[in-house]
C-alpha cells in the first residue's frame, strides 16, 4: 500500500471502490449472460447457437488480449477501466434495442457479444493488474479472495435477478444492466491508484508469453485450468437443461446460473479467513478433480435439487483452483510485467470459458446434451491426472507466500 497512515487509508478506500465497481459490473454482466442465453435459445431452439455466443466473445478477446496486456502496462489502469465500462454501456443499450425489436436477429446479438469480448480483452488485464497496485504483497492473497468474493456474489445475484426480470419482460433485463454499468463507471472514476512508472521495455506482444514459458509452475497451472474448464464447462448448456431436461423455466435458469457462484462465494469466504498455506499444488489438483466429478453428477441429474447441489460443489472447487492459480501467478510476476502476464492468463481463461462454451455446443449437437456434459466431466478428471504426472513441480508446490 501507499506509505504512511494517510496513504494506507486512501488505498483501502480505493480498493473498496474497486470491489464495488467489480460487484456492480459483474451483476450486470451475469444478468446479460442469462438473458442472451435464453433469448438465443428461444429464437433458434438449437444448442449449437449457444456455442456461437461463446465463440463470438472468444475470437476478439483471443486476438486482442495481448494488446490489452501491453495497454495495461503502458497506460493508467483506472482510465482503461473507465473506457471499457463506457463501451459496455453502449453494447448493452444495443442489446436492449435488439430485444425490443419485433423480429430479433440472432446475428446482431453475436455482433454485440463480439464487442463485449473485445472490451474484456482490455478490461481484464487492467483490472487484474490494478488490484496488486492498490494493496501490498502481504495482503494480496486475502485481497484476491475478497475480489473473488465480490465477483461471485454478483454471479449469485445477477443470474437470479436476470432470470426473474426476463420472465417479466426481456428488455427490462438490459435496461437494468445499463443502469448498473453506469454505477460501476462512477465507482471506478473515483479511484486514484498510486502512480507507477510505465514500462519502456515493451519489446513485443509476446513478452508475457516468454515470461510464462520460463516458469513451469505458472504454465502448468494456466494450462491445467484451460483444459479442465474447456472440457468440463457445462454452463453454456444450462438453457437446454432449464427448458428441456429440468423444466425449470427462465427463473430456474437464473438459479442454475447462480448455484456455482454460491459455492464459489462460500469457498472464497473460507479462503479469505483461512488462506491455503501448505500443499498448494496438491490442493490445486484435488480441486480440479472435484470439479470434474461434480460436472458428471450434474450431467446425469434429472432432479433440479441435485443439479443445484452439484453446481454449488462445482463452484466451490473452481474457486479453490482460481485463488491458488491467481496467487501463484501474481506473486511470481514483477509489477512491470503484470499486465502482460495477466493478458496471457486471460487468453487461457477466455479459451477455457468461451471456447469451452463453443465446444459444449458442438458436442451437444453431435452426441446430445447429457452425454456432452458427462464426457466433459470425465475429460476433466483425465486432465487432472495427466497434469499431475506431467508437472511434478506444480504438484509438489508447497507455499504460495
Amino acid at each position: 500500500m501507499s506509505g504512511g497512515p494517510a496513504g494506507a487509508v486512501l488505498a483501502i478506500r480505493d480498493f473498496r471502490l474497486f470491489l464495488a465497481g467489480r460487484f456492480v459490473a459483474g451483476l450486470a454482466q451475469m444478468m446479460v449472460t442469462v438473458a442472451v442465453g435464453w433469448l438465443v435459445y428461444d429464437l433458434t431452439h438449437d444448442p449449437l447457437h449457444l456455442g456461437y455466443v461463446g465463440l463470438a466473445q472468444f475470437l476478439p478477446a483471443f486476438v486482442l488480449t495481448l494488446v490489452g496486456g501491453q495497454t495495461a502496462d503502458r497506460f493508467p489502469r483506472g482510465r482503461i477501466l473507465q473506457v471499457c465500462f463506457a463501451v459496455s454501456i453502449l453494447a448493452v443499450v444495443a442489446l436492449l434495442a435488439i430485444a425490443r425489436a419485433s423480429a430479433a436477429d440472432v446475428r446482431m446479438i453475436y455482433a454485440v457479444m463480439a464487442v463485449m469480448g473485445a472490451v474484456r480483452a482490455f478490461f481484464a488485464p487492467a483490472a487484474q493488474s490494478l488490484a496488486p497496485q492498490l494493496v501490498g504483497p502481504h495482503l494480496l492473497p486475502r485481497a484476491l479472495a475478497m475480489g473473488s468474493t465480490a465477483w461471485q456474489a454478483s454471479v449469485i445475484a445477477g443470474p437470479a435477478l436476470g432470470g426473474a426480470l426476463y420472465a417479466i419482460d426481456p428488455p427490462v433485463v438490459f435496461a437494468v444492466a445499463t443502469l448498473l454499468l453506469v454505477l460501476a463507471l462512477l465507482s471506478i472514476s473515483f479511484i486514484r491508484p498510486p502512480a507507477t512508472a510505465p514500462s519502456h521495455r515493451l519489446t513485443g506482444f509476446f513478452d508475457g508469453v516468454k515470461f510464462v514459458r520460463s516458469r513451469p509452475e505458472i504454465i502448468g497451472a494456466l494450462s491445467l485450468d484451460l483444459f479442465a474448464v474447456l472440457l468440463g464447462g457445462a454452463t453454456a448448456l444450462l438453457p437446454v437443461y432449464a427448458r428441456d431436461i429440468l423444466d425449470a423455466g427462465p427463473v430456474g435458469l437464473g438459479l442454475l446460473r447462480s448455484a456455482p457462484a454460491l459455492g464459489a462465494t462460500l469457498m472464497a469466504i473460507v479462503l479469505a479467513r483461512w488462506p491455503v498455506e501448505r500443499a498448494a499444488g496438491t490442493k490445486l489438483f484435488l480441486s480440479v478433480a472435484v470439479f470434474g466429478l461434480a460436472t458428471v453428477v450434474f450431467g446425469l441429474s434429472t432432479d433440479v435439487r441435485l443439479s443445484l447441489a452439484a453446481l454449488v460443489v462445482l463452484g466451490g472447487a473452481d474457486m479453490i483452483s482460481v485463488v491458488l492459480r491467481q496467487t501463484l501467478v501474481q506473486l511470481n510476476t514483477p509489477d512491470g510485467m503484470r499486465g502482460r502476464v495477466s493478458a496471457v492468463n486471460l487468453v487461457f481463461i477466455g479459451a477455457s470459458n468461451e471456447l469451452g462454451e463453443f465446444e459444449s455446443g458442438i458436442t451437444a449437437a453431435w452426441f446430445g446434451t447429457v452425454p456432452a456434459v458427462v464426457l466433459g466431466g470425465v475429460g476433466t478428471l483425465a486432465v487432472a491426472a495427466i497434469w499431475a504426472w506431467r508437472f511434478p513441480g506444480l504438484r509438489r508446490f508447497d507455499r504460495l507466500r
